[in-house]
């Protein structure tokens, strides 16, 4: 027996900011539909929305370890369906469609792996207005009677849309895992995509004093960096490019195109003025962004101290590694049984690793090497890297510089890092 399953949830978590760990943590989340079938049967919905509830039939197929559970991305059903029924959801019982499309070369995104494969049935393209509307918070306006929620009741259309928005998913999921079969996924990938699992469930310890010291130590610093820049241009808002560039040129004649990182560089090397050096190295230092590692912490931080979901199984799309990159701290098992954190470039074959389970032998830490990074909107990876241009379209980053196209900004449940 298989259940495949898809669900609409709501939580005032920025999921594209924190992940699914921090967003179904939150005081707020719920499972507003659930919709799922068995085997060939038709797709059954529950409206938890409007008062309806999950039979003890359904809860007991989707905690009973004989029968399979399969979704796309399944570490958001998982993750959501645990905290929703305050019981684990071991991944050893589930099969992630997402995962298996991936070790094929095909992309990360349910909509995408349907047209490349060539199914009949196809996702609905209102999704991602309805989820917009019901799944997370929005904006109180006199039209709306200042409400910061939509619900069901707020427009009954649109919420019978979204039932049938989301069974369909189920219908495109079912189809794909169909086709799929023909290559089945290697039990070794499986395994893989398991400890990935059990990884990401786990989490990383952060040490939160830290991280909101370092949060404050950056905010008291870039204040003070703000008042010298207002006393030394007099201008309001001296990390406005617009208002930067006019007093550049109103005061001191020099005409920029563009203040950024690469721009300001060489203009310190061309100018003469010490008041206009000052500046530029001001501006250097009010646009550095190293701190905003420190407040992806805070937002992907659970209540017991841990960020999860780190890792993306098959991140490194053509190798199918996980992306980790040099000077990771990895805990490893010494052969002289000490525990120790080492940047993962320096882990030895003699150390053992932690798999969430035991600790495990390993074969090496594989070195990529170095490869030619390109910028563009703000991005400095490799021509070949993944990125994202909505929540489910993705492309390279060559490609998005070749073509002009921004990137998406936001956290997408298919990251690669």
């Amino acid at each position: 027996m298989i259940v495949s399953l898809d669900i609409e949830t709501y939580s005032s978590v920025d999921l594209t900011k924190s992940g699914v760990y921090a967003y179904a943590a939150s005081p707020d989340f719920e499972i507003l539909l659930l919709a799922f079938c068995i085997d060939d049967d038709p797709v059954e919905i529950i409206d938890l929305a409007r008062g309806e509830s999950i039979s003890e039939a359904v809860i007991s197929a989707l905690t009973d370890p004989n029968i399979i559970k399969t979704a796309f991305n399944a570490q958001f059903e998982r993750t959501c369906l645990a905290r929703h029924l305050k019981t684990r959801m071991p991944a050893e019982q589930w099969r992630c469609t997402q995962a298996h499309a991936l070790t094929l070369g095909l992309p990360g995104f349910l909509e995408g792996v349907a047209k490349v494969i060539g199914l009949q049935e196809q996702k609905m393209q209102e999704g991602k207005s309805l989820i917009r509307y019901f799944s997370i918070p929005c904006k109180a306006t006199m039209a709306n009677r200042s409400r910061t929620r939509n619900l069901p009741e707020h427009d009954r259309e649109k919420w019978e849309l979204f039932k049938a928005y989301c069974k369909r998913d189920v219908v495109v999921e079912r189809e794909v895992r169909r086709k799929l079969s023909s290559f089945p996924m290697p039990a070794k990938e499986q395994k893989l995509w398991e400890l990935d699992q059990r990884i990401n469930d786990r989490g990383i310890r952060l040490d939160k004093v830290l991280v909101e010291h370092a949060i404050r130590c950056d905010e008291a610093y870039q204040q003070k960096l703000m008042e010298e820049a207002r006393d030394l241009t007099g201008l309001e808002n001296p990390n406005s490019p617009a208002q930067l560039k006019g007093w550049l040129k109103e005061k001191h004649g020099v005409t920029v195109e563009s203040l950024s990182k690469e721009a300001v560089s060489e203009l310190l090397e061309e100018v003469k003025s010490p008041e206009v050096k000052r500046l530029l190295a001001l501006r250097q230092e009010m646009s550095k962004t190293s701190v905003k590692k420190y407040e992806a912490m805070m937002r992907a931080m659970r209540g017991d101290g841990r960020a999860g979901g780190l890792l993306q199984y098959y991140g490194a799309n053509r190798t199918g590694r996980w992306c980790l990159a040099e000077g990771t701290p990895v805990l490893v098992k010494t052969p002289e049984d000490d525990l120790k954190e080492k940047p993962i470039q320096d882990v030895a074959a003699a150390d053992l690793l932690w798999d969430g389970k035991e600790w495990v032998t390993h074969d090496g830490v594989v070195y990529s090497g170095e490869r030619e990074v390109i910028t563009w909107d703000g991005v400095t990876a490799t021509p070949g890297h993944v990125v994202y241009l909505s929540d489910d379209e993705s492309t390279t980053l060559g490609e998005a510089k070749e073509r002009g196209q921004k990137l998406w900004r936001g956290y997408s449940r298919y990251t690669k890092l």
